[in-house]
């Protein structure tokens, strides 16, 4: 005889779902986690979809997709552990100073275990070296190019994507398709600079299966590189983009909607989460709200907004 969830555990289901819900929604169909949903990251550099789920998150919601699983095939699904829950990141309130926060410590800790030798490269040619050709995931035989990352080793501003989309893949560089044009867009005509003075990067440096969403076990092996990127360049402002990295940076399962226009905090730098560019060419109407971010992130780099158009 089945008994019924305790009214504490119907809430947190409650409150996962309705996350889940929210985040189909923004992000459609290709949001959901696993092969089911193929995203749209045709040459995009990153997906603004979530897959790899914080620590909470993945106590939530794969508790209640376990549960719809077990009501809809008849047959009760395999318990899966959930990962220790990691301290969130601190949002910070615009033009203060943020403090390096235990969620840093706890990230530089998870490196220095994963891959001892990884806090001993002193720049990104080292890092780069240090990576190799990489074969610690599933994902190496599948890929064509491991996609590092591009840009200024010193840059005030970073961007950080999700994964390597098909023509990232075939040219080892990120965000060089239709989404990779659109933010270098954001970057020339709407903010006034060079694609060159910024750096962009991936929270995954191989590209997916038929751009599926990266797994847990995948962004396990290869996070600690992104984190070690940020650390030694050193920007003053992060932009995450979309939902899963955010998320993966961050530590959190708050739907990207909720999270972006308000600064957030990892390894000590201030971080503005805003919508993927591959979600703006699915939904234009949104540039608008990822134009008021960028000026947040301009105001927070003293650097004059430019006219709309910028440099042409």
């Amino acid at each position: 005889m089945s008994t019924l969830a305790s009214p504490p555990d119907r809430a947190k289901l409650l409150a996962s779902l309705r996350d889940y819900v929210e985040q189909i929604r923004e992000e459609g169909l290709e949001g959901l986690e696993g092969p089911q949903g193929s995203g749209d990251l045709e040459g995009c550099g990153g997906a603004s979809r979530p897959t790899m789920k914080t620590s909470a998150a993945v106590a939530a919601t794969s508790a209640g997709r376990r549960a719809v699983a077990a009501r809809s095939d008849g047959t009760p699904a395999q318990a899966v552990a959930a990962p220790a829950p990691a301290a969130p990141a601190t949002r910070v309130a615009t033009g203060t100073a943020p403090a390096r926060t235990a969620a840093a410590g706890l990230f530089a800790t998870n490196t220095a275990y994963l891959y001892p030798e990884l806090e001993k490269t002193a720049d990104l040619g080292a890092l780069r070296e240090f990576i190799g050709e990489c074969t610690r995931c599933k994902l190496a035989p599948m890929r064509t190019n491991l996609v590092f990352g591009v840009g200024n080793p010193k840059a005030e501003l970073m961007f950080v994507g999700e994964a390597p989309g098909a023509d990232e893949d075939l040219r080892g560089e990120p965000f060089v398709g239709r989404a990779g044009q659109l933010l270098t867009d954001i970057i020339e005509r709407g903010m006034g600079m060079t694609r060159a003075e910024v750096y962009i990067c991936n929270v995954i440096k191989c590209r997916p299966p038929e751009n599926r969403n990266p797994e847990a076990d995948e962004v396990a092996a290869c996070e600690p590189f992104l984190f070690r990127q940020i650390d030694l360049v050193r920007p003053r402002v992060i932009v995450g983009l979309g939902t899963f990295a955010v998320q993966a940076v961050l530590k959190l399962k708050t739907p990207i909607s909720k999270l972006r226009g308000t600064w957030h905090e990892v390894r000590g730098i201030k971080m503005m989460p805003t919508f993927h560019p591959a979600y703006l060419l699915r939904n234009p109407s949104e540039k608008r709200v990822v134009w008021a971010d960028i000026q947040e992130v301009m105001k927070e780099l003293g650097r004059p907004i430019p006219q709309r158009g910028g440099r042409g």
